[in-house]
């Protein structure tokens, strides 16, 4: 699936050569973007914008939900946060209100800065074990 556009190419590779780490650090990321466009149009009063960007926002949680793995107790806490973050972002979208953006976007940074030492801690054992079989 190759096109002109370099830039798109660069992120169909990465997405298709990442680890499942890099994907779900991709995931919020994503979401991340999308609660800044949405901030950003609720300021602008462009509804239909914060309505798309918002709708994005919750599908990657929804897909963030669907990955966990339950066995996991840590899983369940999360359920548990994914869950109420997810119901803000409605919420936000219903009442048109940034204050509660500002609170998704403080939960979701946080998931996304531990997820981001997890990897590099991960790489950091993986590193340290090179060359032995």
């Amino acid at each position: 699936m190759a096109t002109n556009n370099p830039y798109q190419n660069y992120q169909v590779n990465a997405v298709q050569t990442a680890s499942p780490g890099e994907l779900t650090l991709m995931l919020y990321n994503g979401c991340l973007k999308f609660i800044l466009q949405a901030k950003k149009a609720i300021e602008e009063n462009d509804v239909e914008a914060r309505n798309t960007n918002l709708l994005k926002a919750q599908k990657i949680i929804q897909e963030l939900m669907v990955t966990l793995n339950m066995e996991y107790e840590v899983a369940k806490s999360m359920m548990t946060m994914y869950d109420y973050i997810y119901r803000r972002l409605v919420e936000a979208n219903v009442k048109n209100d940034a204050a509660i953006l500002d609170e998704v976007e403080g939960y979701v940074t946080e998931f996304r800065d531990t997820w981001k030492q997890v990897i590099q801690i991960n790489r950091q054992r993986q590193y340290a074990q090179g060359g032995q079989a």
